[in-house]
């Protein structure tokens, strides 16, 4: 009798979802702060399609309400990061940089990624949906499996079986206010065009694993 084939997955690729539960305070004071800044400065171009993109300075400008967030985002990365060569004391230390975007109408995000830092993250204020669940309005974050890519140029019409479907390209993900996702910083990643009538407030944020010469 044949050995039956066993169909094993390796090199799990991690996308961290979490909720700031009772986030109205929250979401209100990021609001005003990020709405002021953006009417005292003008925006900068990175992935950015239309829309308008903060300085890198947020945690400046954003004070305890950033850091708030920014704490969440650090337990996450502890959490989730393994120090292969500490020995009970981690020897690196986040530094953060953080960033807020503005979307109306037609505006979206290129495929990027975030060079030089560990862990990327977005934090939804607001998502511009206004309630409604229609899902023309567009606006999901996309992910894209840097390996299938490559495969898709070769033969586009191919995917690779597995025991829950098959493999796709991408992944998207529909913005909710009050999410939070963390994620690799090598992953390339969209925004697709978000054509509600309202707007998109959203926080990215870049975490870097500094060595730290005191552990």
């Amino acid at each position: 009798m044949a050995n039956k084939p066993t169909f094993n997955e390796f090199f799990e690729t991690p996308l961290i979802v979490d909720r700031i539960d009772d986030n109205e305070a929250l979401n209100s004071d990021l609001r005003a702060r990020i709405v002021a800044r953006r009417s005292e400065r003008p925006g900068l171009a990175r992935s950015n399609q239309q829309g308008w993109h903060s300085d890198t300075d947020m945690i400046q400008w954003a004070e305890d309400s950033s850091r708030v967030l920014i704490e969440r985002i650090m337990g996450l990365a502890g959490r989730y990061t393994v120090d292969l060569g500490a020995r009970g004391t981690p020897r690196y230390r986040w530094v953060p940089e953080l960033w807020a975007n503005v979307s109306g109408f037609g505006a979206s995000n290129q495929y990027h990624t975030h060079p030089g830092a560990y862990w990327s993250a977005v934090y939804y204020v607001d998502d511009g949906y206004l309630g409604s669940p229609d899902p023309a309005l567009g606006g999901e974050i996309v992910f894209e499996d840097p390996r299938v890519p490559t495969l898709l140029m070769e033969a586009p019409d191919l995917r690779i079986r597995t025991g829950k479907g098959y493999i796709e390209p991408t992944y998207q993900l529909r913005p909710e206010s009050g999410n939070l996702l963390m994620f690799p910083s090598w992953l390339r990643h969209a925004v697709n065009p978000y054509l509600g009538q309202g707007e998109r407030i959203s926080i990215a944020v870049n975490l870097t694993a500094i060595w730290d010469p005191a552990n």
